[in-house]
């Protein structure tokens, strides 16, 4: 990929969900392919269950912060946040949202939907939605069909990054790796 990227991603969900790990792990494979990164973060509550949001920008930035209506991309890993942050999305933008049913961010755009916390459920790993979210969006970005999302990273990029940072605890990087792949193998279902 050119080192003309630029892209803009809100993440949210709450305390304890993983925002500031996946923004990590962003940040991480764009340093990985020489791109400049901006990462910027707000938090509700200082506590598990306040609201977090995480600007995540590369390319060429001067400031770190998303504007309403200029987000590429959103991620979203609690449901109800769509209804604070959807307004960040630019028109023509993408949203991977954790939730069981169909989500509509305007009368335009309906966010791709992954039921996060039922999955990480089944792969008995309940701290993973993070990953399962990105996921998803890794998939949407591989695929050849128009519905394709524009991600500056994709699944082996994020795969290399959590190998590197969990080196030899072999347990918690197959679980996350794990986590990560069935997100992307949900586009498929």
């Amino acid at each position: 990929m050119s080192k003309a990227v630029k892209q803009q991603i809100l993440i949210s969900g709450v305390g304890g969900q993983g925002v500031l790990f996946i923004t990590g792990l962003l940040a991480e494979a764009a340093i990985n392919k020489g791109l400049a990164v901006f990462t910027s973060e707000t938090h509700g509550m200082a506590q598990r269950g306040g609201t977090v949001v995480s600007h995540f920008k590369v390319g060429d930035f001067s400031s770190p912060l998303i504007r309403p209506f200029q987000a590429d991309g959103l991620l979203v890993l609690k449901d109800e946040n769509i209804a604070q942050h959807g307004s960040f999305l630019r028109a023509g933008g993408w949203a991977v949202v954790n939730s069981s049913n169909d989500v509509k961010i305007n009368k335009d755009l309906t966010a791709s939907a992954v039921d996060a916390d039922r999955l990480a459920q089944e792969i008995a790993n309940p701290k993973a939605l993070n990953l399962i979210v990105l996921g998803l969006a890794l998939a949407r970005a591989g695929r050849k069909r128009r519905d394709r999302i524009n991600l500056f990273c994709s699944l082996a990029d994020v795969k290399k990054v959590l190998q590197k940072r969990f080196g030899g605890r072999q347990k918690i990087r197959d679980a996350s790796i794990k986590a990560l792949e069935a997100g992307y193998k949900e586009l498929r279902n």
